[in-house]
């Protein structure tokens, strides 16, 4: 094949498949003629509502590699550089290995180097001249563009914007700012900034979900109809899912400041009690204090008692660390990991679940669709109070025989009476659900005199 006649470079971080678009367009093709010149392995990648997936990514043998180089004109080791997906192998290609022609295979691209996001179509324009769709491997502290006043969204999810405006947030470019600071002082410290960006995410995204119920919460609010273009109440919970990263980006920038701070470290182990160990109290210092740092005085008696939250198990791993207690074999314990079932979900999962919600509506389908936010939001954090109290646990049986049985058994009641606090609001919320009483109370290993019983004064309707 004859060399390309135009030279075209890709953009830091791009797709491969995303350039590949951009060169069957400075060639006036169609994306389709294009890809004729590779013999694919696999189908191109859609939704489940069959549009195509904007995070596509292909992967090209060698021979692949060396059609798309001549095509745009470029050296393999500038477009090595600059694609993070370029001399990735697929096993398909491998198997096909000395094959008739250049291969490539489809990918989607947050399985490849990283979760894919929309480029900045005026920064593209800057670079090529044309404000042309681009698609870049960006974490979400790299999500702001400064000089456009734009929050870059994720491209896998089956969404039609690219990004949102944020030009009325100046909170938003000073928090990008300050995150190039906190990365170097994370590195500093001997943690990737990715690790302690992801607890702090986490942290926030927590607060997110439990803000419904916070009647002192202003700032969430405003700043969620300003990324909405003014107002989010038209489509409430598809804005909430599509704007959460950008809305919570700048109390994560100041959360990850904290966690990094040895003297916020130095409060949680004074909150524990030092060297005579006692249950984290909800007025605890560190909480106070880091409500305070992301603007919500309020806040810290809240967080404090989140038991089962990611804040609380960064709180609990600090704690151990300090004091020395041994992880057990196949446990995995640490300050800057946190458990899959506290990781958030993404926007594309949420706008998935909503889709899901919207096509099964009614009481007997979808537990989320009949039980209300804060019901389910308590149910959650009880079952979060008993778990954190039950892992507090571990190592109790050491000391005297009445220290052991003192903390052994004051924990123990504690988990106790969450779980019960637990079965009263799932019991309530199936029964509101529309679910049958004797269904209730069987699963529940109750009779219905019982079942009265544990819903109290609340009960009377079931008998």
């Amino acid at each position: 094949m004859a060399s390309g006649i135009f030279c075209m470079s890709p953009l830091a971080g791009e797709t491969a498949f995303s350039f590949l678009g951009r060169v069957a367009a400075r060639y006036g093709l169609d994306e389709a003629a294009l890809l004729t010149h590779w013999q694919w392995r696999g189908h191109r990648l859609r939704h489940e509502s069959g549009a195509l997936r904007a995070d596509a990514e292909v992967l090209l043998d060698a021979a692949g590699r060396q059609v798309l180089a001549r095509l745009c004109g470029v050296g393999e080791e500038v477009l090595g550089r600059a694609l993070p997906a370029w001399g990735l192998d697929d096993e398909r290609l491998t198997a096909r290995a000395g094959g008739n022609g250049p291969q490539a295979a489809w990918r989607v691209g947050g399985a490849v180097a990283g979760p894919v996001a929309f480029g900045c179509r005026l920064c593209a324009a800057r670079r090529t001249g044309a404000p042309v769709r681009a698609m870049r491997y960006a974490q979400r502290w790299e999500r702001v563009c400064v000089r456009h006043g734009r929050w870059l969204l994720d491209a896998d999810a089956d969404q039609p914007l690219e990004f949102l405006d944020m030009s009325g947030l100046p909170e938003m470019a000073a928090a990008q700012r300050r995150w190039v600071r906190v990365a170097r002082r994370a590195v500093r410290a001997g943690v990737g900034p990715g690790e302690v960006f992801a607890v702090a995410w986490a942290v926030v995204c927590r607060w997110w979900d439990l803000a419904l119920e916070w009647p002192d919460e202003r700032v969430w609010p405003a700043r969620l109809h300003t990324l909405a273009g003014g107002d989010a109440s038209g489509d409430f919970w598809r804005w909430r899912a599509v704007a959460r990263d950008a809305a919570v980006f700048p109390e994560v920038v100041e959360v990850v400041r904290a966690l990094l701070d040895p003297v916020m470290a130095e409060l949680v182990w004074r909150d524990s009690g030092a060297g005579r160990p006692r249950a984290l109290p909800a007025d605890g210092a560190f909480c106070r204090r880091l409500g305070e740092r992301v603007g919500r005085g309020w806040l810290g008696p809240l967080a404090a008692v989140d038991f089962g939250g990611p804040l609380i198990a960064w709180m609990g791993a600090v704690i151990r660390r300090r004091r020395g207690v041994a992880v057990p074999p196949g446990h995995q314990d640490g300050p800057w990991w946190v458990r899959r079932e506290l990781q958030p979900p993404s926007m594309a999962a949420q706008l998935r679940a909503l889709t899901k919600e919207a096509r099964l509506p009614g009481s007997g389908t979808v537990w989320r669709s009949a039980v209300a936010p804060e019901r389910r939001a308590l149910i959650g954090n009880l079952l979060d109070d008993a778990e954190e109290q039950l892992i507090q646990l571990r190592g109790a049986q050491r000391g005297s025989s009445a220290e052991a049985a003192e903390r052994l058994l004051k924990g123990l009641g504690c988990g106790i009476d969450r779980l019960q606090q637990a079965v009263r609001e799932t019991v309530g919320a199936a029964l509101e659900a529309g679910v049958r009483v004797e269904d209730v109370a069987a699963w529940a290993g109750l009779s219905p005199d019982a079942l009265a019983e544990v819903l109290g004064d609340g009960g009377r309707a079931v008998r």
